[in-house]
C-alpha cells in the first residue's frame, strides 16, 4: 500500500495516486519535483538559445558606423 502524500503547504494528507491536494489545490511533491526539472530544462535551452543568438547578431551586425 502507498503512503499517503503530504500537501507541502497546508499540510493535508491526500490519499495515493493525487496530483493536487484535495485541501488547497497546489501540486503534490511527486508531481512538483517533475515540473521544477522541467522548468530547469526549458531555461537551459532558453540561455543555449539566447547564447547562439548573440553570437550571430556579433557577427552579423555592422561594426562602424557608415
Amino acid at each position: 500500500m502507498k503512503a499517503l502524500s503530504t500537501c507541502l503547504y497546508c499540510q493535508h494528507h491526500n490519499p495515493p495516486g493525487e496530483s493536487e491536494c484535495r485541501r488547497c489545490g497546489m501540486p503534490l511533491p511527486a508531481l512538483a519535483a517533475k515540473a521544477e526539472a522541467r522548468r530547469l530544462r526549458r531555461f537551459q535551452w532558453f540561455c543555449i538559445g539566447l547564447t547562439i543568438f548573440c553570437v550571430i547578431m556579433f557577427f552579423w551586425l555592422p561594426r562602424s558606423i557608415p
